[in-house]
């Protein structure tokens, strides 16, 4: 029993510290103010393997190849902005955390309320219809459909 309670503390702790391992001690900066620029620009964007993680979190190959560019580029002297616009020139907008608010991206940002609104609006549409429509007239059988009925009716009773 203390042997599994050992692997599961320790399974816990590992699970726990995943994302603050994923860093590893030969990229980071000497510079404290420069590795903490890093480690904002960094957290900022999404590694392109992994599902909404930032590269800061991630431990893939292309993550760390990621952070290495971001560290080498601060190192040349860029700012911030110009760090990230050239990580976006060479990945695209989907390595951004948080996309931009602007272009094609009003549209995806905005669609899904125009859409919730349309369909709210025609379930309104729907509803009223369907309560303002008359109450259908019970149709009854006609003569020869009553005829038969009360033949088979009367054949059922011979019997």
């Amino acid at each position: 029993m203390r042997g599994l309670r050992a692997a599961l503390l320790g399974s816990a702790i590992l699970l726990a510290a995943g994302p603050l391992c994923a860093v590893q001690p030969d990229e980071v900066l000497d510079d404290p103010v420069l590795e903490d620029r890093a480690r904002d620009i960094s957290a900022g964007l999404r590694c392109p393997v992994c599902q909404n993680e930032s590269i800061d979190e991630s431990s893939a190959d292309i993550a760390r190849d990621l952070r290495l560019l971001v560290r080498e580029r601060l190192l040349e002297g860029d700012s911030d902005n110009e760090v990230v616009a050239y990580i976006v020139a060479r990945y695209g907008e989907y390595v951004l955390l948080s996309p931009n608010f602007d272009g094609a991206n009003r549209v995806l940002w905005v669609l899904p309320l125009i859409l919730l609104g349309a369909g709210i609006g025609m379930s309104v549409v729907y509803i009223r219809g369907r309560s303002n429509a008359p109450a259908p007239a019970e149709a009854g059988l006609s003569s020869d459909e009553q005829a038969r009925l009360d033949a088979i009716l009367n054949d059922d009773r011979t019997d």
